[in-house]
């Protein structure tokens, strides 16, 4: 097969992972590292040949390259688009929804049946490695995976020292943090703390940073992850039968697939270019208008009590239904209105009664005619949407219809300086009036002083 190495994808503790592209277009993954590092490689190649499963990534072939001046051994997979649930967790603010976690969970457990029938434990099952394809879910990373007659030779009593555990330690299994044994269920340990990862966007250990410090902690404190306070009492219930501290008591896979937290789950996976029927992407794509055209006059009213809302918008959005009267919908709550209603005849009834004839200018006509009564509160401007009366019989204030925040606050600056200019044109007059006074005082002492000047020279 003829190929061409494109950009990296990924990167892992023994490899890389580059996109590639055939001859013909088609895309998939190639996994390579040295050929004379390749001994990891070359295992995960054999396991990977041996499944066929739709939730573990399929395996395309191999072969050895020259690249960059040295050999390489190239690893053929299929190419997941839609990177992998810690990719997908990211997206969604760091937590996916339960509905979500239900529908991973149970691609995940489908690749791990398929993944212990063949007697191969995955031994690093984490977000990382869980990836998106366009038809689900699918197990990957098959770097850390053996077979369980592998590590039954490892178990004897004599070499229980020489135990060889792999996979990431926050994920690990109290058992083989301690060295005793790393079997199928400690995959099963390790899918509870996937959903955990999922609920909380974090490791199932959060509080532990050291890799040893985490193993000791998993092995020996008798403690389990904390479950999220949020989840279904359904879920709550899924975590305790994966993350029992007992082996011997922890669910196996066939049994988490007959749990209610997955079980009779619906897989329906379509590519999402398929899921465009009935999708709104434009207000001129809606079959609306022609429902517009075709009755002169809308009087069906939809009823929407009991439906859920994804009914109630593909009932809105089909070519056979009209719209409904949205004028005769009685739990409208009306917020801004320009219309009169009753509270404001009352009010316009009961204010005209009291005003004087001869202040015509600051009468409402009509309770249509709608301003903003303005009352300076601790040094703050406060508008109500009700008749200017009397408060402030201000030209500045006539305004009409004031309707946003921003002709609110022009109209307090306007108020503000209305108020300094009355304050200006009273100092002004107090000190004119002063003014006569002051100079009838000072006309008065020359004559006083010329009659003492008499006095004293007689």
């Amino acid at each position: 097969m003829e190929w061409t190495r494109g950009p990296v994808i990924g990167r892992g503790s023994t490899a890389t992972v580059h996109l590639a592209t055939t001859t013909t277009g088609h895309h998939f993954s190639v996994k390579s590292t040295e050929l004379s590092t390749s001994t990891f490689l070359q295992k995960e190649q054999q396991i990977l040949s041996q499944f066929n499963s739709p939730n573990i990534i399929s395996y395309m072939g191999y072969d050895t390259t020259y690249y960059n001046n040295k050999s390489m051994y190239n690893l053929f997979m299929e190419y997941a688009p839609f990177g992998t649930i810690s990719d997908m967790i990211k997206k969604h603010n760091g937590s996916l929804d339960e509905s979500l976690i239900r529908s991973y969970i149970k691609q995940i457990l489908m690749g791990l049946d398929h993944i212990h029938l063949n007697n191969i434990v995955h031994r690093d099952i984490k977000c990382d490695n869980l990836l998106l394809c366009d038809n689900g879910v699918k197990i990957g990373d098959m770097g850390c995976a053996k077979r369980i007659e592998m590590l039954e030779t490892k178990l004897d009593y004599s070499e229980v020292k020489s135990f060889e555990f792999s996979g990431t330690p926050v994920f690990m299994a109290p058992e083989v943090a301690r060295g005793e044994e790393q079997k199928f269920a400690a995959d099963v340990w390790a899918v509870g703390c996937v959903v955990i990862e999922m609920a909380t966007g974090k490791n199932p250990w959060p509080e532990v940073n050291d890799p040893v410090a985490a193993l000791y902690k998993i092995g020996y404190s008798g403690e389990i992850p904390e479950f999220p306070w949020w989840v279904s009492p359904e879920c709550k219930d899924f975590l305790e039968k994966c993350l029992n501290l007992e082996v011997e008591k922890r669910w196996t896979v066939k049994q988490l697939l007959e749990h209610p937290f997955v079980d009779n789950l619906n897989l329906g996976f379509k590519k999402v270019e398929e899921f465009t029927k009935n999708s709104p992407t434009c207000v001129l794509d809606q079959d609306i208008w022609g429902c517009l055209e075709n009755s002169p006059e809308i009087t069906q009213v939809v009823e929407f009590s009991g439906k859920s809302p994804a009914e109630r918008i593909m009932q809105l959005s089909k070519g056979t239904s009209c719209l409904p009267n949205w004028f005769d919908e009685e739990d409208w709550i009306i917020v801004r209105s320009n219309h009169v209603d009753e509270s404001l005849k009352l009010f316009e009834y009961m204010v005209s009664m009291d005003l004087d004839e001869s202040s015509e200018s600051t009468r409402v006509e009509s309770a249509s005619d709608l301003c903003f009564e303005f009352r300076l509160e601790k040094g703050a401007v406060k508008g109500d949407n009700v008749n200017v009366i009397r408060d402030f019989p201000s030209q500045f204030l006539d305004f009409e219809k004031i309707l946003d925040d921003n002709n609110l606050f022009l109209a307090s600056i306007l108020y503000i300086c209305n108020i300094f200019v009355n304050c200006i044109v009273i100092l002004v007059m107090t000190m004119t009036m002063s003014y006569p006074f002051h100079n009838q005082i000072s006309s008065l002492e020359p004559n006083k002083n010329k009659n003492d000047f008499q006095e004293s020279k007689k």
